[in-house]
């Protein structure tokens, strides 16, 4: 048996917090009120090491192009190619230089599959994490920014795409590479878009409960968080954000981190 998978985590205290944003897309409207109990949450995105030993010990597919997701229009998917090559395993392994950037090219049931060996490894519960737990651990126990930093945009808090005609020559960078937020998690923003257990409905937060909110029981969308690398539009990297990608996404700029109830 390999080296021990479990993930560092960092304790989300239970509490409340106001989840979404009055002034920005209509799918975060309302601002609302939201109880979270007590997580935890893997303080990185998982790396490509790390997923590597999930990989090698259940024969799960690298991460590769595989089928091209509906997301990708047909007059983008030579792009697409191109810039997912150098994020493709060869021969299963995944390139040296990057074993410390967060694992991308995975779909949501990738993630899933991961969080599942997770548990089997460990013995403990690990998950995607909902939504509301994603942006409660976002915010960092500060309210009313846009930021896990605050409320203006900073390239040193951040990997995200400052300049549009360098997206060729960016990519992923090393997880801890930006400083930590409140709660000791780092690139809440930036460097990979991150996958979250639930269903998309646009107009799920007028009609949420309070208490640990599960999301829609069903869907034709799934959600990531947080914005990534290849993201020039800043409002993307904001803690309310929601993203709707369909079921069978992938990209070089998702990724994943993993969520549990108990350490």
């Amino acid at each position: 048996m390999s080296e021990d998978p479990a993930p560092l985590v960092a304790r989300i205290p239970p509490g409340e917090f106001i989840m979404g944003s009055d002034d920005a897309s209509e799918d975060e409207r309302p601002a609302h009120r939201v109880y979270i109990d007590e997580f935890y949450l893997g303080i990185h995105a998982v790396t490509n090491e790390e997923y590597a030993r999930f990989v090698k010990e259940t024969g799960h597919p690298a991460p590769g192009i595989r089928d091209l997701p509906m997301m990708v229009a047909q007059d983008q998917q030579e792009a697409f190619r191109e810039l997912a090559t150098p994020f493709v395993w060869p021969d299963g392994q995944p390139d040296r230089g990057r074993a410390r950037h967060p694992v991308t090219l995975v779909t949501y049931d990738d993630a899933v599959a991961y969080c599942a060996w997770l548990q089997s490894r460990t013995g403990k519960p690990f998950r995607l994490p909902t939504e509301a737990e994603w942006e409660r651990a976002a915010r960092g126990g500060v309210e009313h920014q846009r930021f896990p930093w605050g409320d203006e945009i900073d390239p040193t808090k951040a990997n995200y795409l400052t300049d549009p005609a360098l997206k060729a020559q960016r990519g992923t960078e090393d997880v801890g590479a930006y400083p930590a937020n409140g709660f000791h998690l780092f690139e809440m923003a930036g460097n990979v878009w991150q996958w979250v257990a639930d269903w998309y409905a646009p107009d799920y937060y007028q009609r949420a409960q309070y208490l640990n909110p599960p999301g829609p029981e069903a869907g034709q969308l799934r959600l990531v968080r947080g914005g990534s690398w290849v993201n020039h539009d800043t409002s993307f990297l904001r803690c309310a954000y929601r993203h709707r990608v369909p079921v069978d996404s992938y990209s070089y700029s998702i990724g994943f981190r993993v969520a549990c109830s108990i350490r």
